[in-house]
This record gives C-alpha cells, sequence and structure tokens, in this order.
C-alpha cells in the first residue's frame, strides 16, 4: 500500500488518484515520487480503469518539493543531484504517457512541482481561490525537470514572463495562459471534476488512447535528449554560488 497516495477506483471505471501528505502540503517527496510513477503505470495498464483524476488531500494541490528532499539535495553530489532529478523527469514522464484521460482538480496552493503535475493533465478544474507559483529563481534555481511539460502546456512565452520572475499567480491567470481549463468555486469544485470525467467516458477507450498519443505526436516532443539538457542545467545551476547562498537563506530562514 501506498504511504504518501490513497488510490480508489468506483464501479464506472474512475481512479481517484490523491496526494495524501496534507501536514506537508503535498510536498513530494522522494517516496511520493516513486508512488506516482508506480501509480501511473498501474492504473495505466489496469483495463477496469477509464480515467485518472489527480487531486491533494488537505489545504493544497501539492506545494511543490518536499523541504527534507530540497535539504538533501543541498547536501549531495553532482552525480546524486543528477540521479534523484532524473527521478522526478521519469515520474513525470509516465503521467504524461499514461494512456488514460487525467484530470487534474486543483485547489489552495500549487507551487513548482505541483504546476508541473497540472501540466502532464489533460483537462484541469480549479478552484478560485487556487493559488500558483514557478517561484525557484527566487532560490537561485530554476524549473528545469517540470520545464518541458509546463513549455508545452503554457507557451514559451508565458513560461518565460512566469520562469524569470518567480512571481505568484491566481486562478484566473492561470485559466488565461491555458494552465487550467475552467475555474469555479471551491464549493463546486467536485462537480466540475465529475462533468469533466463524464465527457471523458463517453469516448472508447483505445481510441481515447490512441488520440492521446496522437495530440502528443503532433506537439513538440519531449525526448531523452530534451530531459536529459534540462537534468544538467539544474545540476549546473545547484553548484552556482547564488543557489547556495539562496537555498541555505531558505532553511536558515533569513533573507
Amino acid at each position: 500500500m501506498p504511504e504518501t497516495l490513497m488510490i480508489s477506483i468506483d464501479e464506472r471505471g474512475v481512479a481517484r488518484l490523491t496526494l495524501a501528505r496534507e501536514d506537508k502540503h503535498n510536498a513530494m517527496s522522494a517516496g511520493m515520487i516513486d508512488e506516482l510513477t508506480e501509480a501511473a503505470n498501474a492504473l495505466g495498464s489496469d483495463r477496469n480503469v477509464r480515467v485518472i483524476v489527480l487531486a491533494g488531500a488537505g489545504k493544497s494541490f501539492c506545494a511543490g518539493g518536499d523541504l527534507e528532499w530540497m535539504s538533501a539535495q543541498f547536501q549531495a553530489s553532482r552525480a546524486e543531484r543528477i540521479a534523484e532529478a532524473r527521478r522526478l523527469a521519469m515520474m513525470f514522464k509516465a503521467l504524461n504517457e499514461v494512456p488514460k484521460p487525467l484530470v487534474g482538480c486543483v485547489h489552495g496552493s500549487a507551487f513548482g512541482g505541483g504546476i508541473g503535475l497540472i501540466s502532464v493533465c489533460d483537462a484541469v478544474v480549479a478552484s478560485e481561490t487556487a493559488r500558483f507559483g514557478l517561484t525557484e529563481v527566487r532560490l537561485g534555481l530554476i524549473p528545469a525537470t517540470i520545464s518541458p511539460y509546463v513549455v508545452a502546456r503554457i507557451g514559451s512565452s508565458a513560461a518565460r514572463s512566469l520562469f524569470v520572475s518567480g512571481r505568484t499567480f491566481d486562478a484566473s491567470h492561470a485559466k488565461s495562459i491555458g494552465l487550467v481549463a475552467s475555474v469555479v468555486p471551491l464549493g463546486d469544485l467536485e462537480w466540475a471534476i465529475n462533468q469533466e470525467v463524464v465527457e471523458f467516458l463517453a469516448a472508447s477507450p483505445q481510441a481515447a488512447a490512441r488520440a492521446k498519443a496522437l495530440a502528443r505526436s503532433l506537439a513538440t516532443p519531449i525526448t531523452d535528449e530534451i530531459i536529459d539538457n534540462v537534468i544538467t542545467q539544474l545540476a549546473d545551476t545547484w553548484e552556482t554560488e547564488e543557489a547556495q547562498a539562496g537555498i541555505a537563506a531558505f532553511f536558515e530562514k533569513r533573507r
């Protein structure tokens, strides 16, 4: 049984994949990364699953990287950082290529890796009160591992603005750049998610899988070379004086 996720499948074949680290605002740990990869592979191959809903328990969808995991990267060697970045990259790849409709249900905070999770979904509904951010540059880092999926989702123009400023933004802006498809009051979120699910259930499962692969094949491909490149750029950035100073200041709770 997974320790960081809750997984259920209803009689319609709708799988609910819920991030379950409420006390950490569902920040991604090494364990969660592994469990999400395993869940994507298992649900993707389960013939009884028609649609997957990705959600977060508690007050947030996903607050990004877990602090303990980030602290470990701060102390790690270059080879160890590359290995961890690759583990994260393979998780996003598995979710992006899962042959089932993937519907994101977003509330609360969605930062860093949380935006990466949104970007690999086929449809996303967010609550009006959700907040978003790609704040890595404010620590002297870059949003490298998630960047191919984020750029594929919102385009390079919107990505450049958000990547470089690190500013936070609201659900209305998230919709305007195509990060989310619709925005509803928090009380209507589950209803709106079900409306998306019903539409996907109307499709032939095999045709839906092929159509999803078709759409992905017509976009800019996210190849192994691209993944290797962004991982290398992240490793290079971790070694800069700015990153070392920024991350140290973050953990020491100083400016």
